[in-house]
């Protein structure tokens, strides 16, 4: 019987044998090359695109507007020459006051001036409600409503007033006149000479308007059609193609001033026109931000007025020198909102172009 202690030593000579054959057979690390991570095999991938928008690289000429050249090349008329106020008579003082009052008179020296002592007062002819001024200057006479409205009417001041009331109201032509038994032409005629005068009150008023912002858009008269669901909108377009009548407003929405209006086609060079008719509202050196919808036309109306040359920069420190550029003013600030629709009729407005010294279209 083998004792079991030669077990043991059999097991104790194996154990060594496992030991040598592992420390031969391991690699062993080099101190003078060092192992080396292997690195992952690149692999080519599509790059995706940037959603940054990019900087406006401007344009090497500046967009054409019909209105800016026709002043351009017209000067500027000269100022107007002050008359001599005229002495006092030896008649008896003028009791009516005739301060607010000018000739009327193309060929009279004292034609738009006030408080000239020209005008005076010469009664009610053939008993009207209007009275009748003399311009010493001239020698012509004229009717104390003349330039207004009510000048050459018969009716009354209250039926026109109100009227033009209804009008303002929303009430139609037709049931204006059946309302006050007017004729519907002479109606229409008041409406006519109405907005004559309010468009020749705001020319003279509307100058020097410091606004933040400002609001361009334009209307077609289908849009009631459409609203009530009588037409479709691409129905409502295609008769806007063929008329071709759209109404072009600025508005400040901040005072509710409307400040331009205009009637004509949908193209560029009425977008000219209107953006044109904004800069001589404002006042010098005002350049608020402009919301407009989708119509592309606008950004290059406002660049026209809103912007200057600039030379850019070489790229490098020798090198052809680069043309100049049209750039937008770096206080300009332009965007267009969209309207998205959301499940609950809900609108969100989105903004589409950004361009100045914070944005870039």
């Amino acid at each position: 019987m083998i004792s079991h202690y030669v077990y043991y030593q059999l097991a104790i000579l194996g154990f060594l044998w496992l030991c040598i054959m592992l420390h031969c057979g391991w690699p062993s690390r080099s101190p003078r090359s060092p192992l080396r991570r292997a690195e992952p095999v690149p692999h080519k991938c599509k790059r995706k695109g940037s959603t940054e928008p990019k900087p406006f690289a401007g344009l090497t000429q500046q967009p054409h507007c019909a209105a800016c050249a026709h002043d351009a090349n017209r000067p500027p008329p000269p100022p107007p020459r002050r008359p001599e106020p005229m002495p006092p008579t030896h008649r008896r003082p003028c009791v009516i006051d005739t301060s607010r009052h000018f000739c009327p008179q193309v060929d009279c020296d004292y034609r738009g001036w006030l408080r000239l002592g020209n005008i005076r007062a010469n009664g009610h002819p053939s008993g009207g409600p209007w009275r009748q001024l003399y311009c010493r200057a001239c020698k012509g006479y004229f009717l104390e409503t003349h330039g207004t409205l009510f000048h050459g009417k018969r009716v009354a001041v209250e039926l026109m007033v109100r009227v033009l009331a209804c009008l303002a109201e929303g009430l139609g032509i037709r049931a204006t006149a059946r309302v006050f038994e007017v004729d519907p032409n002479t109606v229409l005629q008041w409406l006519v000479e109405a907005a004559e005068q309010l468009q020749a009150f705001s020319a003279f008023f509307l100058c020097d308007v410091h606004v933040c912002q400002l609001q361009l858009d334009e209307l077609y008269a289908v849009l009631r059609g459409v609203r009530d669901g009588e037409i479709s909108a691409e129905n409502a377009l295609k008769r806007l193609e063929r008329s071709r009548h759209w109404v072009w407003t600025v508005i400040d929405p901040e005072s509710k001033l409307l400040l331009v209006t205009e009637s004509g086609p949908r193209t560029l060079e009425m977008a000219q026109r209107v953006v044109h008719q904004v800069t001589l509202v404002l006042a010098p050196g005002c350049v608020p931000l402009c919301l407009t919808d989708g119509y592309k036309d606008y950004f290059t109306a406002i660049l026209t007025h809103f912007g200057m040359w600039v030379q850019p920069s070489r790229r490098q420190g020798q090198g052809a020198r680069l043309k100049p550029r049209w750039m937008p003013l770096p206080q300009l600030l332009y965007r267009t909102l969209g309207r998205t629709h959301w499940p609950h009729g809900a609108r969100r407005a989105t903004d589409e172009h950004m361009i100045g010294d914070r944005y870039d279209h």
